[in-house]
């Protein structure tokens, strides 16, 4: 496996409760396999809570040291969607264009993709990417930006230059 330290946090409370089963944490790692040959190295079920999404996103952040945190579910509409909010205090810096590609690939299998309020942000040299509960909505959004996660990791770490160029766009 690769080098990658990958986090996920799955956001909801009936799997935080126990009375579903987590299924979309076997899509992700498959996809981190994939994509990154990292396997999910911390993973957590958390309730639908700012203080607990927060404390346990800065924890697997700074503390746990994961390089890509990947928190799954509480994305929506629904008043206990909290997870981009937190998200969104958690962070340094936002990385609009990976939320911007998620949407768009989403977009193009369903309308209701533009209800998806995820964000992708930094903290640290960390990367935080917010998918979907839905795990045809979590395949489609990780497979949309997956190319460029590696890259992105590089690029935030000062570990070695990008894959591409962008063909000497300056990019």
């Amino acid at each position: 496996m690769g080098n990658w330290k990958v986090g996920v946090i799955s956001a909801s409370d009936s799997i935080a409760r126990g009375e579903r089963v987590d299924d979309r944490i076997p899509i992700i790692r498959q996809l981190t396999t994939e994509w990154l040959h990292a396997d999910v190295a911390v993973y957590r079920k958390v309730a639908d809570d700012m203080e607990d999404l927060k404390e346990h996103m800065i924890e697997l952040v700074d503390r746990e040291k994961c390089d890509l945190l990947i928190v799954t579910g509480g994305t929506g509409l629904s008043p206990r969607d909290v997870t981009p909010e937190v998200t969104a205090w958690v962070i340094d810096r936002p990385v609009p264009g990976l939320a911007e590609e998620m949407r768009r690939a989403g977009l193009q299998q369903s309308r209701r993709a533009m209800l998806t309020r995820a964000v992708a942000g930094t903290r640290g040299n960390s990367l935080i990417i917010n998918l979907p509960g839905n795990p045809k909505g979590v395949e489609i959004c990780f497979n949309a930006i997956g190319d460029m996660l590696s890259d992105a990791l590089h690029i935030l770490q000062g570990t070695g230059k990008a894959s591409e160029d962008w063909g000497g766009l300056g990019w």
